[in-house]
């Protein structure tokens, strides 16, 4: 059963935008590879298919800056962040991007890394970002493996002709039921606890043992089981035990974590705290910084507060909040993934609205964020947040849903509310394309980010004001999901359809590739 976790997977990670998958998910790919390898690169070279979404968008959108962060072994949130190349190239370290055709490419961020250690010796790893920056590193020297980052994953290059013996008696020295993957020349297991040098000794000692990789986590590791595994189970416990949908997904996180909930509910606050440093970073012009764009997010909060919107309201200064989020996004500032980078200004808009006019705070508030959870759960197990592989409506139009959940969960809906809410969202973002202006995230993203606040208010009041839903959850996330693999390539995330190739667009490229030149 995939492991699905809400903190892994759902709300967050805490990153640097634009992109989760460019962003965070190149940066613990490398990271991952890093740990592989053993020792820092004398050269590293990454090489994306002419075919994929990396291709267009890795140097818009920021691959080269994550991978040299994090070889550098720099947190995200480091203040250096924005120098990683320059800084990089100063440690000697080779590091280059190439486009390339990949054999049989499984993903349109599929990466083949190329790593040499000081020593001379070398690695080859193919891997996969695969939404919300969640990833795959799944062959390491031409044999297969699936790492994400979840447990800590131990590697043996093995004898094929006694892969059989060695599997058993490394699988005794771990601690370890089997192994997960063996072809026999490679023999991988997964571990939720530390691999102790003992124990890496003992594996290393084994006969028939020619080398032994270790990988550690770079997210939360499993504890426990899952409570439910759709949208049908998750409100059907929540009703059962007269629970809201917010607790009900503390309920599943805890479980699923082996983590007592008052300390789920401090990580989650924390994450809140993000959201509101990037609200109120991005409505200040002057800490913002926009390839396309002028920055908006504060001239509609003062229009607002000047009457001078013909609706205006608290969904206008929802939206300005939302706003100013995504402009810290595309500026590379530090924001919480919600479920993605270039989704992160919708929960931030309108929960931080809630929290501020509306009085919501403490275990409330955390639990309208754990309703938003709720919603992305359902999306991360029988979809994607990955608008590369299922247009707008995985990330930005999910972002939507989530918003519709914490609203309703915010005001004391209940469960079956909240995910209806989350339905009708998802029913009216349908089909949504990413066609990203120049293979960013500014536009359409701020328009369409202000347009999933607005309906997250809509239809949280639909769902609890009388309108009787009749397409559960799980059937509107099928829905999307199967509208979104059915889209062509030009119209997720190549920025080679839609809007991105209109003449004004193309035009407003050009300009900023010339006015930067200059």
């Amino acid at each position: 059963m995939a492991f699905v976790s809400i903190l892994n997977d759902v709300m967050g990670p805490v990153m640097r935008g634009p992109s989760s998958s460019h962003t965070a998910g190149a940066y613990r790919i490398a990271l991952l590879v890093k740990m592989l390898a053993g020792d820092a690169p004398a050269r590293v070279r990454v090489a994306f298919d002419p075919d994929g979404s990396y291709a267009p968008t890795y140097r818009p959108l920021g691959v080269d800056l994550a991978f040299a962060a994090a070889i550098l072994g720099w947190e995200m949130t480091d203040d250096r962040y924005d120098d990683a190349l320059t800084e990089i190239a100063k440690a000697g370290i080779d590091l280059s991007f190439v486009v390339e055709p990949l054999e049989n490419p499984t993903h349109p961020n599929d990466a083949l890394i190329r790593y040499e250690t000081p020593g001379g010796d070398a690695m080859t790893a193919r891997a996969r970002s695969v939404g919300g920056g969640v990833v795959e590193v799944y062959e390491v020297n031409g044999s297969a493996c699936m790492i994400d980052g979840k447990s800590w994953a131990v590697l043996a290059t093995v004898d094929g002709r006694r892969a059989d013996d060695v599997a058993r008696d490394a699988s005794e020295i771990l601690g370890a039921a089997e192994p997960v993957k063996s072809d026999g020349a490679q023999i991988q297991w997964n571990l939720n606890g530390a691999v102790t040098p003992d124990s890496l000794s003992g594996v290393e000692a084994v006969e028939g043992v020619r080398r032994v990789r270790v990988s550690e986590p770079v997210m939360f590791t499993r504890g426990g089981d899952e409570l439910f595994t759709s949208g049908t189970e998750m409100v059907s416990l929540a009703r059962e035990r007269g629970w809201s949908l917010g607790r009900t997904a503390l309920a599943y996180e805890s479980r699923l974590l082996g983590m007592p909930e008052a300390e789920l509910v401090t990580e989650m606050l924390r994450r809140y705290e993000v959201m509101c440093a990037s609200v109120e970073r991005g409505l200040d012009d002057k800490r913002v910084s926009l390839a396309y764009l002028r920055p908006s997010a504060a001239a509609l909060m003062r229009a607002e507060a000047e009457g001078r919107l013909p609706v205006g309201g608290m969904g206008a200064r929802a939206v300005a909040r939302g706003l100013a989020a995504l402009h810290v996004s595309n500026s590379r500032g530090v924001v919480c993934a919600a479920p993605t980078g270039g989704a992160a200004g919708v929960i931030p808009g309108v929960v931080v609205t809630l929290a501020e006019e509306r009085g919501l705070a403490g275990e409330r508030l955390a639990s309208a964020l754990f309703a938003a959870s709720a919603v992305g759960l359902a999306m991360a197990r029988r979809a994607t947040f990955a608008a590369e592989e299922a247009g707008c409506q995985v990330e930005i139009g999910v972002a939507g849903a989530m918003a519709a959940a914490a609203v309703v969960d915010s005001a004391g809906g209940k469960a079956e509310e909240a995910a209806s809410a989350a339905s009708i969202a998802l029913q009216n973002t349908i089909g949504l394309v990413c066609d990203p202006v120049g293979g960013g995230c500014e536009i359409p993203c701020h328009t369409r980010t202000a347009v999933a606040i607005t309906g997250a208010f809509t239809c949280a009041d639909l769902a609890m004001g009388g309108y009787a839903n009749p397409i559960p959850l799980d059937d509107a996330v099928d829905a999307s999901y199967a509208a979104g693999r059915a889209l062509p390539s030009e119209l997720r995330c190549t920025a080679l359809g839609g809007v991105a190739v209109t003449p004004s667009a193309l035009k407003l490229v050009r300009d900023s590739s010339h006015e930067q030149e200059a």
